[in-house]
């Protein structure tokens, strides 16, 4: 398990990079992350991340389909929002493990 220092804050990430303890994120450290992602952050994106990590939270396995028809964003914007993999992007923006669904 490795430490990354992400706006001033040191979190525990995984190898590939994901945060494992939610309990240390912030929308700061998300800003960071998405900076590292490539994706510049609107009130959509932190919309669809507040999604995510409130499934998280309810154990809700994700999966493109399930944030698609989530009434939150489809599947088409959710790929203009986080492209070249949404689902991972969005889930290591939100500071959440990449979902099972994710190869």
């Amino acid at each position: 398990m490795a430490t990354r220092a992400y706006a001033g804050t040191n979190v525990a990430c995984n190898d590939e990079g994901y945060m494992t303890n939610l309990e240390e994120w912030t929308q700061q450290v998300g800003e960071e992350i998405a900076k590292e992602e490539e994706v510049e952050m609107t009130p959509k994106h932190w919309e669809v991340i507040s999604f995510l990590q409130d499934q998280y939270r309810a154990e809700v396995p994700l999966t493109i389909r399930k944030i698609g028809k989530s009434g939150v964003t489809n599947i088409k914007e959710f790929y203009q929002l986080f492209p070249n993999g949404p689902l991972k992007k969005a889930s290591r923006i939100a500071g959440i493990p990449k979902p099972v669904s994710c190869i």
